[in-house]
């Protein structure tokens, strides 16, 4: 009984073996786990209760970058507004405690000033 138990333990190893190989492929080799679309970037986020936040993100690079203001709750991501970023704001802007949700939005959402 013991001899054509071994086989079938050996294959569980080996496969077992294979998915822990495959796991740290994974994380370890460039483009195989990261998402393949355009670059995205954390701008801001609000929170407005315990599950609910409204974020604002940086989608693409140079002239075709997007903001876009997206709902996030448990179940779901909604886009609330599509912006395009103006191209006088730096390539990657950092969100700081003295630039949240509110000043930043208000920023992107000015007329712009008239050239001198």
């Amino acid at each position: 009984m013991l001899q054509n138990l071994t086989p079938v333990l050996v294959l569980l190893a080996v496969l077992v073996g294979i998915a822990f190989a495959l796991k740290w492929a994974r994380r370890r080799l460039p483009g195989a786990a990261g998402h393949s679309g355009p670059p995205m970037q954390l701008l801001s986020q609000l929170s407005l209760g315990p599950q609910q936040r409204v974020v604002t993100m940086q989608i693409g690079q140079g002239e075709d970058r997007v903001c876009l203001v997206l709902g996030v709750s448990p179940g779901s991501v909604n886009t609330l507004h599509q912006m395009k970023m103006p191209a006088d704001l730096p390539e990657s802007p950092i969100a700081t405690p003295a630039s949240g949700f509110a000043a930043r939005l208000a920023q992107l959402t000015q007329p712009p000033k008239p050239h001198a």
